[in-house]
């Protein structure tokens, strides 16, 4: 499974930006997308993820109510809709994958990893 993220850019605080995951390859029909995040200095953390058989989203708390992830059934990708960004949200971003039905949300869970992509956000 190969995994491109997209969507790397600079906002203001307050402002939204949108992340893409597009995956190729052999996923299987049980699969679980997720995005994750490595801000400056800290550890990689989990943000959202999303089933892709029956489509129930998870989220981290710091994110509920602003992110929302979900899934592009016709070109296989995973949108992160960002909204309400704080500086916080500062980070590089990943998007990753892992066989089953459980949306773990420990890293090394996940099997599959695409490339970062930046999110800075401007106080």
């Amino acid at each position: 499974v190969q995994l491109q993220a997209s969507g790397e850019g600079l906002v203001q605080a307050g402002g939204f930006l949108r992340l893409s995951c597009a995956a190729s390859g052999r996923t299987g029909s049980r699969y679980v997308m997720a995005w994750f995040r490595r801000p400056p200095g800290k550890e990689r953390e989990f943000v959202a993820a999303v089933n892709w058989s029956n489509g129930s989203t998870y989220y981290a708390d710091a994110v509920k109510g602003r992110f929302t992830i979900s899934r592009d059934d016709a070109n296989n990708t995973v949108p992160l809709q960002m909204n309400s960004l704080k500086f916080e949200d500062t980070a590089v971003y990943y998007c990753a994958a892992r066989g089953g039905n459980y949306a773990y949300r420990a890293a090394n869970e996940y099997n599959y990893w695409g490339q970062g992509t930046l999110v800075t956000v401007s106080s």
